[in-house]
């Protein structure tokens, strides 16, 4: 028997034990929605934005019903069948063309369509004349604005319309004792050929080097954007060390510094600052003739970021991220401002081919105190998940994992800075947080990559683009709710391969029967999809084990 039932709501339920799981994982992941991963049956959803996102990358209705076909136990509805093809079917019925002409067009496949969409109200303002029977003049400021409004609409458009090439700059990757890996060509080859769109890979699997592979077959002025300045120095560090740019043609532009260069790293924060309710520094985007912006995390990516990005679709974009998943849901802008997905490669794919550390990730139970039980239960709402997730039951329980992992290089990550200042003084570990200057940071991350520090407390200013290959531990004591992201993003710091080839530990020490726990399991279906599976165990059984 096969082990996937397709459903008619569009729901697909994998048996997680079953010897084809793993491979059925990976057909339908291009266009299925892990919703819930429990034990045994994990549920995935089809919609029409992972549809679209699957058609963009080039895969059509019939490998997709393949794939439903040759994994499903029952027979497949075939009210979904055609649900999928006319779903798939709606994308590029419209393209958006550069006409010799009339300059940006948008022309129809089908002419009803293009009837429809003119009439729309949001979308009148953005077109011109109507030059031919079905071809509509679009005004080129209004290519972002307008692909949103078609995806809102359901008829997403392909943008065919292609891309100015920018100021030429040269840059070539260096030669060294280095080479690029295999999926790294792979994925700056599938965004090259695409003009634009996101590659997807795991923390520690060397998204910098696509992005520097990227600009390399582009070989134009970069706008580099990320999320914060340690980020801007690591990025800076491996384009001298990876490509054949010097110092003087890379600039930063922070909240210290603001240099325009060929190749400029700036910070999403500044970007993004407001000053007398006016976004200054979004006047980077025109200084120079970027023929390629990337934008790192790009999951992270600020709404005055996206508002500048949809009067950027004449340059080539690059996002890079671990995942696409976005709590805010504006998965669909990512898509219309940036592009499709160009190229996923699954963490356990690239675990098993040893790009990255394998680990075990384990959700480590702990009970408050009666007093604390009662406080929760009488305590608002709004205050509940604060209070149970930095419980003080759990600083025991992190002291206790740190002395059973003495000698390996250990990350105490956090939310609430009460509770990493508490944990930083009960293990007598420095501290990482907002507040600590960019040296300082800096200082501490190159003690702890050299062994002088074994143990770190980092709030989430750690969550993001810092690399240090040698963490062989986390200990994750409070997340941002239910966020999915941040808890790929935190494993993340773990998976750089290890010069010892260990497994690398991640535990989650989470609060028993409170919120701490339904917001944990939301944090792990993520991972779930990719193929890791948490442990659940009590605290007292994990130290017995270690």
């Amino acid at each position: 028997m096969s082990c996937l039932i397709v459903q008619s709501d569009k729901t697909l339920l994998l048996e997680v034990g079953h010897e084809l799981a793993d491979e059925c994982r990976r057909a339908i992941a291009p266009f299925a929605e892990l919703e819930r991963a429990p034990e045994h049956v994990h549920t995935y959803r089809v919609t029409p934005l992972a549809l679209w996102n699957a058609r963009a990358a080039g895969h059509d209705a019939e490998q997709v019903i393949d794939a439903f076909i040759t994994y499903s136990r029952f027979p497949v509805p075939h009210s979904l069948l055609v649900d999928i093809t006319e779903t798939m079917d709606r994308y590029g019925r419209l393209r958006l063309h550069a006409h010799p002409a009339h300059g940006l067009v948008l022309q129809a496949l089908d002419r009803a369509v293009l009837e429809e969409v003119v009439r729309a109200k949001k979308i009148k303002g953005m077109l011109g004349e109507r030059v031919e029977p079905d071809t509509v003049v679009v005004h080129p400021s209004e290519r972002g604005n307008l692909k949103q409004a078609l995806l809102k609409l359901g008829w997403p458009a392909e943008d065919l319309a292609g891309y100015v090439d920018g100021e030429a700059h040269a840059i070539d990757l260096a030669e060294g004792d280095w080479e690029l890996r295999g999926y790294q060509r792979e994925a700056a080859d599938s965004f090259h050929a695409g003009g634009s769109g996101v590659v997807v890979l795991p923390c520690g699997a060397g998204k910098t080097i696509v992005g520097a592979a990227a600009m390399s077959l582009v070989k134009a002025t970069t706008l580099i954007l990320v999320t914060n300045t340690v980020s801007v120095h690591q990025w800076r560090g491996e384009l001298l060390r990876r490509t054949t740019l010097t110092e003087d043609e890379i600039g930063e532009y922070s909240g210290t510094r603001k240099e325009i260069r060929p190749v400029t790293i700036a910070t999403y924060q500044v970007m993004a600052a407001r000053r007398k309710g006016v976004h200054s520094h979004l006047e980077l985007f025109g200084a120079r003739d970027w023929g390629l912006v990337i934008y790192d995390e790009v999951h992270l990516l600020p709404a005055p970021i996206f508002r500048m990005t949809a009067e950027l679709q004449a340059r080539r974009r690059l996002g890079l991220t671990a995942t696409l998943v976005r709590e805010d849901g504006r998965e669909g802008d990512v898509f219309s401002l940036i592009g499709p997905k160009r190229y996923d490669a699954p963490w356990k794919e690239m675990e098993n081919q040893g790009w990255i550390a394998p680990a075990d990730c384990v959700e480590v139970r702990v009970n408050l105190s009666d007093a604390e039980r009662l406080a929760y239960a009488t305590a608002e709402p709004e205050d509940r998940y604060r209070f149970c997730a930095s419980s003080a039951a759990k600083i025991s329980v992190v002291q206790e994992l740190i002395r059973r992992h003495e000698g390996e290089q250990t990350l105490i990550i956090g939310s609430y800075i009460d509770q990493l200042d508490e944990l930083g003084a009960a293990l007598d570990a420095p501290v990482i947080k907002g507040e600590t200057r960019v040296k300082e940071r800096e200082r501490l991350f190159d003690a702890f990559r050299s062994g002088e520090l074994s143990t770190l407390v980092v709030s989430k200013v750690a969550n993001f683009s810092i690399d240090l290959p040698e963490a062989g531990v986390a200990i994750q004591v409070s997340g941002s709710f239910g966020s999915r992201q941040e808890e790929a993003q935190r494993l993340g710091r773990l998976l750089r391969p290890k010069s010892d080839s260990r497994t690398a530990r991640f535990y989650a020490v989470v609060a028993r029967d409170t919120i701490d726990q339904e917001f944990a399991a939301h944090r792990q279906r993520f991972l779930a999809e990719q193929g890791y599976a948490y442990r659940i165990a009590d605290a007292d059984d994990v130290l017995d084990e270690l």
